[in-house]
């Protein structure tokens, strides 16, 4: 029987809850009286408040009316595992907004950002309440170290498909990196909703030593998109005319979100291991 739950609107939780949607809401009013920009990054700015407004909006709903106890799965882990990814990219967001789109005349662009910043205090606030104040329910894969690194995984990814042109998919060595990117992305969604699910236990074998298998082959894969993505991409040193946009500045960003993402997959890899291999048989 669904009933209204008022308590989950006056707790601390509900209420940072209730700022984050009214602030995020506040991020993409202002951005989009602005214009549009043709920006990839522009757009995964607007696309960062708008996925953090409808989901934090639509928890707050279901916790109201207490629709959230029917849903077929761990519900605290995933509110827990939402408020650290929105975390991440308002972070993000908090940092490219203002680097390429404001200036000393643009008002609503700085008010936008700092609104935003402010809204990633109230993420970390939201993460630092679930984090200290667990429910007594038993800790879901995405609120442990393997979820995190997961969702870290598939963020960095995300940046790195913000920052590719189709003019850096000429050699079939970029495009070896473009495929490493979006299949080690693919499967680690795949594995965050399998998990989510509880769909792991329908596997005929060990679903944690699919994951470590998975884990070595992307962290080997991403070795080799780490290599080959700054040696073929950095042909040329960067133009003198080149704006705050320039595809050469973006072949950076890759660069850079390429190595980050190359050590999460291998710390990952080995805590994996060590998890299943080492603290289970204790």
């Amino acid at each position: 029987m669904v009933h209204v739950e008022l308590r989950s609107v006056t707790q601390p939780v509900g209420i940072m809850r209730i700022m984050a949607a009214i602030l995020t809401c506040m991020c993409f009013s202002l951005v989009a009286s602005v214009g549009y920009v043709s920006s990839p990054y522009w757009a995964w700015c607007m696309f960062t408040w708008c996925f953090c407004f409808f989901f934090t909006f639509l928890i707050v709903v279901l916790e109201f009316t207490t629709v959230n106890t029917k849903l077929p799965f761990a519900w605290e882990d995933f509110t827990t595992a939402f408020a650290m990814l929105a975390t991440l990219m308002c972070f993000a967001a908090s940092i490219i907004y203002p680097t390429f789109f404001t200036c000393a005349t643009c008002h609503r662009q700085i008010g936008a950002s700092v609104v935003s910043w402010v809204c990633l205090g109230v993420y970390v606030g939201e993460v630092v309440l679930t984090r200290l104040l667990p429910s007594g329910e038993n800790i879901g894969f995405l609120s442990t170290l393997p979820g995190i690194m997961k969702m870290l995984e598939t963020f960095l990814a995300c940046l790195i498909f913000t920052s590719l042109e189709k003019s850096q998919f000429g050699s079939p060595e970029l495009q070896w990196c473009v495929a490493v990117y979006s299949l080690c992305f693919i499967f680690s969604i795949v594995i965050i909703l399998l998990t989510l699910g509880k769909l792991t236990s329908y596997f005929p074998f060990s679903f944690e030593k699919l994951v470590i298998v998975y884990n070595i082959l992307a962290a080997v894969v991403y070795m080799t998109a780490m290599v080959i993505w700054p040696l073929y991409s950095f042909r040329t040193k960067r133009p003198s005319n080149c704006g705050s946009l320039c595809p050469w500045d973006k072949l950076v960003v890759v660069t850079f979100m390429t190595i980050l993402n190359c050590i999460v997959y291998t710390l990952d890899t080995v805590y994996s291991i060590r998890l299943v291999f080492c603290v289970s048989n204790q």
